[in-house]
């Protein structure tokens, strides 16, 4: 991983106690009159296997954010810091997931060539390579079909590929930009839940932008609400719904209705 250490003030006696730390980050696109500043001073923090959703409105920089966590975008302002270090490329640690499955897989290669895309030119042994493909495949329910062609899926089944090829890197902090906003109901309901689990099994960190705020409620264990423009973060939601999830009775719980509101509501105003 590319990084520098820098001192960090989430730190107790000496330890990191945050996977994540944004401070006071700015992006900044141009310069002169044509400058467009779409972040200012935006700060958050993400625990060790915490799951946190990103929300706001369509254009307030939701993707952008991401892109400089992930070290894909240098900030112009301020720092993203991973255990204490800056990101100033792309870390090791992380793996990404995508809203646009059907460009992140390539159609001349198998489910299970696709997974196994991000271990080649590892160090990692050959066997030990498809051992990490087939339980990954496994996890995510698509084994019987790791000969096929991603264009011989459906969506849904693409987009578990897609996770699959996450799973399969071993990452320890997962970003996910709108993964399942094409899909269909049904088949995003399964997908969060088959991330709940996973997260749980695993202990991944992750951090989840999306549009649909039932959607963050339901996954995370706080929401992050930007709004703005130049977009800042304007509340931190805490989500105090019990584990494990359900779609049916979480969703029907007073609490659900009343974090729904409360994030509708900065969103809106």
């Amino acid at each position: 991983m590319t990084a520098t250490i820098d001192p960090d003030p989430t730190s107790v006696r000496g330890e990191i106690a945050n996977r994540l730390s944004v401070r006071g980050l700015g992006m900044t696109y141009g310069a002169g009159a044509t400058a467009r500043e779409v972040i200012r001073d935006l700060s958050f923090h993400v625990a060790p296997s915490e799951f946190v959703c990103i929300v706001g409105p369509s254009g307030i920089g939701k993707t952008t954010l991401l892109r400089c966590l992930s070290g894909l975008l240098p900030p112009t302002a301020g720092s993203a810091m991973l255990d204490g270090r800056r990101i100033d490329g792309p870390p090791q640690e992380m793996g990404l997931v995508f809203q646009d499955y059907t460009r992140s897989l390539m159609p001349w290669l198998s489910v299970e060539r696709n997974v196994m895309l991000p271990l080649r030119g590892s160090r990692i042994p050959r066997s030990e390579r498809f051992r990490r493909v087939a339980a990954a495949l496994a996890e995510v329910g698509l084994a019987e079909v790791a000969k096929k062609y991603p264009w011989q899926l459906s969506g849904g089944m693409q987009q578990r590929a897609a996770i699959a090829r996450a799973i399969a890197y071993q990452p320890e902090i997962l970003l996910m930009d709108e993964p399942f906003a094409s899909l269909d109901a049904q088949t995003r309901f399964d997908l969060e839940d088959l991330l709940l689990r996973l997260r749980s099994e695993l202990g991944v960190t992750v951090l989840f932008v999306t549009h649909d705020i039932d959607e963050a409620v339901y996954l995370a264990d706080r929401v992050v609400v930007l709004g703005g423009s130049p977009s800042s973060v304007v509340e931190v939601v805490d989500v105090p719904l019990a584990h494990p999830r359900d779609q049916i009775t979480t969703r029907a719980q007073p609490t659900f209705a009343e974090l729904r509101t409360k994030v509708l509501t900065q969103i809106r105003h």
